[in-house]
């Protein structure tokens, strides 16, 4: 099997949503954030041949407008990104109210309401294709890392919540729309956006916000949405050291029966690479193995399906990830050996991680536990209001 002829499975109409002005913002060389991840995952899926597969496009994004992202973020709060963004003055306290410090998670870059603009515009491309019914699966690499701001402040990296603009735009058409989050950290920004609404269903599972940002004010399996919105935000939070066996043992329990009873008409994924047992900023203990699985599912569950990317600080591993998510949306079984001209560019030997990767044998009991326990409280609060049982 060479790579220049990916093994077809069952194949789909794909579009990969890239242009290299995806790639070409930057945040001070500290930041943990490098925001040209998505050339080295491009690079990855061109060297295995996907662009010129059948079926398979890549499509270009225009940006997206200041009205969509003000039916997400706040009219002041989008001003203060347009002026921050240009270098003119605003006030410290203003600044800071909205989330931006020139030494936290949110320092301003040159250029950041233009690109944040682009990057939106690349998930609403994305959604609008598959929507339209040119394409049953996209992916936009350059987003979801948005998946943390609130309407009215940056947090977490992001500052345009691409992935809820893109949920809101699909609702408008009529649409019922799912949001599954297999970030590491909580989506907590998409849940807020709609957290009164059960026009969208959000479900995330995450490394508990009792250890990790963004913190227990959110995220704990107890949160499951207020008012009318009650029983649709879904929370599945984990404990450190979390592994494959017991994410995915996790994910089936909640995820496919809250799909198969929701019926959405389109799934948005977002798919942060961050719970990598290697990534410098978190604490699961995943292998490629339990992404692929997932990714896998995904597509059987996504009657269409939209894909943003979202943290991953182990490039290497999250350019692997994605290239797998990219090839299951195209129906495509990548070979395991990296391309040559992709490691002779990156490095690298094989795509998937080898049985041991992780180098840990069974979780220990109170991990499995945690786990039980936060599956245990979904089905219980959350099952019933849509007609599961809580077996």
């Amino acid at each position: 099997m060479s790579q220049e002829n990916p093994a077809p499975s069952e194949q789909r109409r794909t579009a990969l949503i890239y242009s290299p002005a995806l790639v070409q913002a930057a945040l001070p060389a500290q930041h943990p954030l490098k925001l040209d991840r998505p050339a080295q995952v491009r690079a990855l899926i061109e060297s295995y041949g996907l662009l010129a597969a059948p079926g398979v496009r890549e499509v270009a994004p225009n940006p997206a407008t200041v009205a969509a992202a003000r039916s997400v973020h706040a009219t002041d709060y989008v001003e203060t990104v347009r002026r921050l963004s240009g270098g003119q003055q605003v006030p410290e306290m203003v600044a800071q109210r909205h989330g931006f410090s020139a030494f936290g998670d949110n320092p301003p870059y040159p250029g950041m309401f233009d690109f944040q603009l682009l990057v939106s515009g690349a998930t609403l491309t994305a959604a609008r294709l598959v929507h339209e019914g040119t394409v049953d699966a996209a992916f936009n690499p350059a987003g979801g890392i948005n998946h943390h701001a609130l309407p009215d402040q940056a947090s977490g990296f992001g500052i345009f919540n691409d992935a809820a603009i893109a949920l809101a735009w699909l609702r408008d058409q009529g649409l019922r729309v799912a949001y599954v989050d297999i970030d590491v950290h909580q989506g907590d920004g998409v849940e807020a956006a709609f957290v009164e609404s059960d026009e969208v269903l959000t479900i995330s599972l995450h490394e508990s916000t009792l250890f990790l940002f963004p913190g227990p004010q959110g995220g704990l399996a107890e949160h499951i949405g207020t008012g009318a919105g009650r029983g649709y935000a879904v929370n599945v939070p984990f404990a450190p050291y979390t592994d494959d066996a017991t994410w995915l043992w996790a994910f089936e329990e909640i995820v496919p029966p809250l799909l198969a009873a929701f019926q959405p008409d389109i799934v948005v994924t977002q798919l942060g690479a961050d719970g990598y047992y290697d990534d410098p900023l978190a604490h699961l203990r995943l292998t490629t193995h339990a992404y692929e699985t997932v990714i896998a599912r995904l597509r059987d569950l996504a009657p269409r399906w939209v894909a943003v990317g979202g943290g991953g600080y182990d490039i290497d591993a999250t350019a692997r990830i994605w290239a797998l998510a990219f090839g299951a949306m195209a129906g495509v079984e990548l070979p395991n050996k990296l391309p040559p001209g992709y490691v002779a560019a990156y490095g690298g030997k094989q795509l998937r991680d080898p049985p041991d990767a992780a180098q840990s044998a069974d979780t220990e009991p109170a991990v499995r536990e945690f786990a039980e326990a936060s599956v245990r409280t979904v089905r219980r609060l959350v099952f019933p209001i849509h007609g599961l049982s809580t077996a």
